[in-house]
């Protein structure tokens, strides 16, 4: 996640904003040390922006629960969740997937199975089907650079996008 940010980010981010990214080895270091963070950070004027993979998790009470770890810290924190997971974003957009391994996938947004991004089972499975090489931070390098952050199909992803923007209109 945190090699995909650093490189969407700043094409979402106005050129003003600085963000830092940090990575957490799962969701109990994340839950762990999500308060520490909150709490010792000391920069005004800070937002935070927590990106989780679903995975198995009940999207609603997965981010209930981040909320809640949040709460109480005086920082402005949003919160948001990719469905199943990271790779739903990638197949939101096919076409940078494409672009990122020279091999037209794009077809494959036609099919019923992968229509809609978040709702593909398990996404990155589904993805080493057609790349077995891809590897999860070596895909974000090479996938990422490609991606058009205003058409991709991936709900979770726009939401995404759109939080992260809103948090910079403030």
């Amino acid at each position: 996640m945190k090699e995909l940010l650093d490189i969407i980010l700043p094409k979402i981010l106005p050129e003003d904003v600085s963000f830092q990214t940090i990575p957490h080895q799962g969701k109990s270091d994340l839950e762990k040390s999500l308060p520490i963070k909150l709490r010792g950070w000391n920069e005004p004027e800070t937002s935070f922006v927590v990106v989780h993979d679903q995975d198995s998790n009940n999207c609603v009470e997965l981010k209930h629960t981040l909320l809640k770890l949040c709460k109480g810290y005086g920082k402005r924190v949003l919160i948001r969740i990719s469905c199943h997971e990271l790779e739903s974003w990638y197949w939101g957009d096919l076409e940078a997937v494409s672009a990122a391994y020279g091999k037209n996938l794009v077809s494959l947004k036609e099919k019923k199975k992968y229509r809609d991004p978040d709702r593909i089972e398990n996404p990155k499975q589904e993805l080493k089907k057609f790349i077995p090489t891809m590897g999860q931070i070596e895909g974000a390098r090479k996938i990422a650079p490609f991606m058009n952050i205003d058409k991709n199909s991936s709900h979770s992803f726009q939401v995404f996008v759109k939080g992260v923007k809103s948090l910079c209109e403030k």
